[in-house]
C-alpha cells in the first residue's frame, strides 16, 4: 500500500501516517464491540433471552442511526483533540459501569440507559477522528486511509468484545476488569501527539444555526448524482455485519457446539486482526482497483454468499469459526469502502456533519437488522437467521443497481 507520508496536503503539509487513525479510533469500536460482543454472549447465561440480548445490541446501535443531529456540536465547538478526550473519558468511564453492573432481567432498564450514555459518547470519538481524517487526507488517499481508519474501528470492536468477554470471565473481579478496559481506553489518546489539531469551524450563529447551514450544505452533497447512490447505499440493509452479534449470543453459539472460548476467538481477537486485514485490503481495492460504491456493493455480495454457505454447512466448532472469520473478513471490506465512498462525496468542510449525515443512513440498517436477524434466529433457527441475512443482502443491492438505473436516467453528475 502507498505510504499516505509521500503525498503532501495542500498547504504543504505532510499528513500523518494513518496508523495513528486506526489507533485513534478503536475507543469508538470497542464501545460497540463490549455490547455487540461482550453482553451479547453472556445476556443468555445471565436469564435473558435471545431478543432481549439483541436489544442491548440495539441500544447500542440507536445513537449511531441519530448522531447526525448532534454532529454540528462536534464541528462548532471546541476542538478536535479536546472533544477526543473528553469523549474518550466517557467511554472509559461507561465501560467501567457496564462491568460492574449485574447483567439480568432486573438490570436491563440500567444496562440500556449506560450502554445509551457510552454510544452517544463514542459518536464523539468519531466526530473528532473523521474530522481529522477529512482534513489531512488528500484525495487520491482516501481509499487507502479508510482502510486503516476502518480498521481501527473493527479492531476496536474485537478489543471491546474479545478482550471484554475474557477479562469478565477471567480476572477476580467485575471491577478489575472495568479498570483494565477503561486504562486501555484512555491510553489510545496517545496517539493524538502524532495528529494535527483541526480547530472548531468558524460559521456566524450559534450550533443551531450550524445545524441549519450544515444540513443545507448536506442536501446539496446529498442532491447530487452521487449523493443519492451514496445515500440509497448507505440505507439499504447490505454489508452490515449485523448476524455476528447474534451470533455471539451463548445460546446460538451453543447451536455449533461452540463455547465463550470459542465467541471470544472468532468475535473478539481473531476476528479483530481478520477484519483489520480485510478493512486494509478493502481500501487498497477501493484506492487501486474499483470504484468505492460498486465495490461496497460486490463485498455486499460476498457477505451475503458467506452467510448462505454457513447455513448449509456442518453445524460444528470448526464451521463456526471458519465462518466467522470469513464473515470478518468481508465485514472489514464492507467497512472500508463504505468511508471511501463516503468521503469522496463530503469533501473537508463541515466533515464531521456531513460523514455522519451519510453514517446514520448506514447505520439505520445495521440497527433494524440485528432486530429482524434475532427475530429471525427464535422463529427459523440458526439456519433462519443466516437465510434471512443473505436475501436481506441481495435485496439491498438490487435496489442499489435500480437506483443506479433511475439516476442515471434524470441526473447529470
Amino acid at each position: 500500500m502507498e505510504p499516505l507520508h509521500q503525498a503532501p496536503l495542500d498547504d504543504g503539509r505532510r499528513p500523518p501516517h494513518p496508523f495513528w487513525y486506526t489507533l485513534l479510533i478503536v475507543p469508538f469500536g470497542a464501545s460497540n464491540g463490549f455490547v455487540t460482543v461482550a453482553l451479547a454472549f453472556l445476556a443468555t447465561k445471565h436469564g435473558l433471552t435471545v431478543e432481549q440480548g439483541a436489544t442491548l445490541v440495539a441500544a447500542s446501535m440507536f445513537p449511531n442511526v441519530w448522531k447526525f443531529f448532534w454532529a454540528p456540536v462536534g464541528d462548532k465547538t471546541l476542538t478536535r483533540k479536546r472533544w477526543y478526550l473528553v469523549s474518550t473519558g466517557l467511554v472509559a468511564a461507561t465501560l467501567f459501569a457496564l462491568s460492574v453492573i449485574p447483567l439480568g432481567p432486573s438490570t436491563l432498564g440500567v444496562l440500556w440507559a449506560v450502554i445509551l450514555l457510552s454510544s452517544v459518547a463514542a459518536t464523539f470519538v468519531g466526530f473528532s477522528v473523521e474530522s481529522i481524517v477529512a482534513h489531512t487526507t488528500p484525495p487520491s488517499h482516501r481509499g487507502s486511509v479508510s482502510g486503516w481508519f476502518q480498521a481501527g474501528n473493527l479492531g476496536g470492536s474485537g478489543i471491546g468484545g474479545g478482550i471484554g468477554l475474557w477479562l469478565l470471565n477471567n480476572t477476580p473481579s467485575p471491577w478489575t476488569a472495568g479498570g483494565i478496559m477503561a486504562a486501555l481506553m484512555c491510553a489510545c489518546a496517545l496517539a493524538l501527539r502524532f495528529v494535527p489539531e483541526v480547530p472548531a469551524e468558524r460559521s456566524a450563529g450559534g450550533v443551531l444555526h450550524a445545524v441549519k447551514h450544515v444540513s443545507v450544505d448536506l442536501w446539496q452533497v446529498m442532491k447530487s448524482r452521487n449523493g443519492i447512490l451514496c445515500a440509497v447505499l448507505c440505507f439499504v440493509p447490505v454489508g452490515t455485519g449485523a448476524a455476528g452479534a447474534v451470533l455471539a449470543q451463548a445460546e446460538v453459539a451453543a447451536l455449533w457446539g461452540a463455547g465463550e472460548n470459542e465467541v471470544a476467538l472468532v468475535q473478539g481477537f481473531l476476528t479483530g486482526g481478520v477484519s483489520m486485514a480485510g478493512c486494509l485490503a478493502g481500501g487498497f481495492l477501493c484506492s487501486k482497483v474499483v470504484n468505492p460504491r460498486v465495490g461496497y456493493a460486490i463485498f455486499g455480495a460476498l457477505m451475503a454468499v458467506v452467510t448462505a454457505a454457513m447455513a448449509f454447512s456442518p453445524m460444528t466448532v470448526a464451521m463456526f469459526v471458519t465462518y466467522n472469520i470469513a464473515y470478518a473478513f468481508v465485514t472489514g471490506l464492507c467497512y472500508a469502502a463504505f468511508s471511501a465512498f463516503v468521503l469522496d462525496a463530503i469533501g473537508a468542510g463541515h466533515a464531521a456533519t456531513k460523514y455522519n449525515g451519510f453514517a446514520s443512513l448506514a447505520n439505520a440498517p445495521i440497527w433494524y437488522t440485528g432486530l429482524v436477524l434475532a427475530t429471525a434466529e427464535t422463529r427459523g433457527g440458526a439456519k433462519g437467521l443466516l437465510l434471512t441475512e443473505s436475501l436481506m443482502g441481495v435485496g439491498g443491492i438490487a435496489l442499489f443497481f435500480v437506483a443506479v438505473v433511475v439516476v442515471g436516467r434524470t441526473r447529470r453528475p
